[in-house]
């Protein structure tokens, strides 16, 4: 499953349901918005924003709670992207770690690369150092090919 894959509102209930946990509105909101929104990576105040369109009631200290719970029981993940602010997206599921992005300097557009980049370095790492590898995040910052097509560079 690549992030952003639909995934019904029933396995996540079950994920939570598995660590002791209900769906409750507040939560099926965050994660209503965030599957939404699958080709962003949202902040906290994205989130908060599209959350309170549809529950205004929400507050953005239950979206900080709702968000760090998803996270903990494995269905969303954190990314940072250097612009200040850590962003979220659903995680890939049952695979220790996710995709990998690239991000544009220019624009901001991040794209995302899956790991089969990465197998032979990790088993390599896990053999040659005696590492286990639980988990590794990998974001390269460059030029977009838009960007680049626009500034008259290759």
């Amino acid at each position: 499953m690549k992030a952003g894959d639909f995934v019904p509102i029933e396995s996540y209930k079950e994920l939570l349901k598995d660590h002791g946990y209900k769906l409750t509105p507040q939560r099926r909101h965050v994660i209503n918005a965030i599957t939404d929104n699958k080709d962003c990576h949202m902040s906290i105040d994205e989130i908060y924003r599209e959350v309170k369109e549809n529950c205004p009631e929400i507050g953005i200290a239950t979206i900080y709670r709702t968000v760090q719970l998803l996270e903990e029981v494995g269905i969303l993940s954190k990314q940072y992207f250097d612009d200040g602010c850590h962003r979220y997206e659903i995680s890939d599921g049952k695979k220790h770690h996710n995709h990998h992005h690239l991000v544009c300097n220019h624009c901001g557009s991040v794209i995302e690369i899956q790991d089969e980049y990465f197998d032979a370095l990790e088993q390599h790492i896990e053999k040659e150092k005696k590492f286990k590898i639980t988990n590794h995040n990998v974001t390269f910052f460059g030029i977009c090919e838009d960007c680049q097509k626009k500034s008259g560079k290759s």
